[in-house]
């Protein structure tokens, strides 16, 4: 596993201004989000454990898993959460050059938009790895690029359960965006995590927000 950054520094939302990494607010607001989906086993989960603490989230959705589940993909969408784009195919933009990257993105664009008449236009680039050709791109056509305050790493399969929760709970403030994953890989550490995630800022009344 690579080396990391559990929380994004300030100096790097400063300077990669064209990128969202956190919302500035003095209200007790978190956002949720979860990257790969949808995956029906996982996905509708975390949809039924959202509802009961009537908490939102927004789903960085891979296009292809959207066609492959889109009953999943439409319940996202039913219960009250946003949705994102994470291209078709789960690209390293680093390694791709920009025209097949935006491609990647139309396609799943139009994709998203068989199911819901107003598309927010979120994107988040898989891995975090994008150019600075495709970001100004994707801005051109009004994509809002949704980074992150914090990743759980829920990813990392050197880590625990605890210490996924720790990176959450020990980094996380008003305005902080959080990544999960509904994703297979991530699932054993996921639903330990998220329940206490939802029980533990709940008590302390923050509001979970979806983005848009």
């Amino acid at each position: 596993m690579k080396p990391y950054l559990v929380k994004t520094p300030n100096l790097i939302s400063v300077l990669f201004q064209h990128q969202t990494w956190r919302f500035s607010t003095k209200k007790k607001h978190i956002y949720l989000t979860f990257d790969d989906g949808p995956t029906p086993e996982v996905t509708c989960w975390v949809l039924d454990i959202l509802k009961e603490y009537n908490a939102f989230a927004t789903f960085f959705c891979i296009g292809k898993n959207i066609k492959s589940h889109p009953a999943v993909f439409q319940k996202i969408i039913k219960n009250g959460h946003a949705v994102g784009n994470h291209t078709y195919e789960h690209l390293n933009g680093w390694k791709t050059s920009s025209e097949e990257y935006f491609k990647s993105v139309l396609k799943t664009e139009k994709l998203i938009d068989t199911f819901q008449t107003v598309n927010s236009k979120l994107f988040r680039p898989p891995y975090g790895k994008i150019k600075s050709s495709q970001t100004k791109a994707l801005v051109a056509t009004n994509y809002n690029i949704v980074m992150w305050t914090v990743l759980s790493a829920d990813f990392d399969t050197t880590i625990n359960a605890e210490k996924c929760l720790e990176n959450v709970i020990n980094n996380t403030e008003n305005g902080t965006i959080i990544v999960f994953h509904d994703s297979v890989k991530a699932f054993d550490k996921l639903k330990e995590v998220l329940p206490k995630i939802l029980i533990y800022f709940s008590e302390k009344e923050y509001a979970f927000k979806k983005i848009g």
